[in-house]
């Protein structure tokens, strides 16, 4: 009987070598200069001989990372002074302010990572957002503008919102009096004429006029006397002062008071004069407020998406 032979341990450990080495990733350094802005002169990639493909390296290698490579996200405030701050603190030379100043979504954006003045692009990915949150004040007279409410709605109304109500500036007075035809009334007298029509909840309104001195008033009688009526005096106009965002200084808006007679009921609203264009104003003011605290150009309008 023949003796088999063994193979040589040798050649088996090469074989094996060789059949790991032809299955092992190798790293291919690939040059890629002059292909594009942006890009680095080369790059390494994994090449699989099983699969005769290539791979990044990068995606791997990004997993063992124990720190970002770049900040992303967007960081959104609650208050203007919180996002003047927490611009302050990560602003580079580049950074800049945008602020979408129309309603009804104004914002306030800081891009931090924005482009060079050089021209030299960044990726936008690092953005702290203040997105003025309403005052719960503010969108109660904005829902109201212009909507009829019964006698007893109004009156309950204006007393809620008393301390809302203020009295006109001089150049206030002097622009909105001759504009309107109409006489300013005080937060006093305003909150007086709501108290004056819940003693006349029931009543029914006889008739009104404008008298030569250009008041308008409403002749109430009672609907169990034949009493002679009582005649209240309707303002033209108040203004209200309201702070439309949350811990933001207060927006002046002037409001024409209104109503209409039918069968003897009467029917109140206001009209609430151009207040986005007041609102607008407003943030403008921030954006610029903004700008000046942090020392970084602005712009109205939105960053690239």
């Amino acid at each position: 009987m023949s003796k088999t032979e063994l193979p040589d341990p040798q050649a088996v450990e090469a074989l094996a070598r060789l059949g790991t080495e032809a299955s092992a990733p190798h790293v291919q350094i690939v040059q890629i200069e002059g292909l594009g802005e942006g890009l680095p002169e080369k790059v390494p990639l994994a090449f699989d001989r099983r699969t005769q493909t290539f791979k990044a390296l990068r995606d791997q290698i990004d997993a063992y990372r124990q720190l970002p490579g770049r900040t992303v996200g967007t960081a959104r405030a609650d208050t203007l002074e919180s996002f003047i701050e927490l611009t302050k603190r990560h602003k580079t030379d580049d950074s800049v302010l945008f602020g979408a100043t129309q309603w009804p979504d104004p914002k306030l954006t800081a891009v931090i990572d924005y482009h060079t003045v050089a021209h030299e692009p960044r990726w936008m990915q690092h953005r702290i957002a203040y997105a003025f949150p309403l005052t719960d004040e503010f969108k109660a007279w904005v829902s109201g503008d212009g909507q009829p409410m019964e006698q007893l709605a109004f009156a309950a109304f204006i007393e809620e919102h008393a301390a809302e109500l203020a009295s006109p500036y001089d150049g206030e007075r002097n622009e909105f009096e001759p504009l309107f035809k109409e006489k300013f009334a005080t937060p006093s007298e305003l909150i007086m004429l709501s108290r004056e029509l819940e003693v006349f909840i029931g009543g029914k309104a006889k008739r009104s006029e404008r008298l030569q001195t250009g008041e308008r008033t409403v002749e109430f009688t009672s609907e169990h006397t034949d009493a002679k009526g009582e005649r209240i005096t309707i303002p033209g106009i108040f203004m209200v002062s309201v702070p439309a965002f949350i811990d933001g200084e207060p927006v002046r808006i002037p409001a024409r008071l209104r109503y209409r007679l039918k069968g003897g009921e009467i029917v109140w609203f206001y009209q609430l004069y151009r207040w986005q264009f007041w609102l607008r104003d407003q943030v403008q003011k921030s954006l610029h407020a903004a700008a000046k605290a942090t020392s970084l150009p602005a712009f109205e309008g939105a960053p690239e998406d």
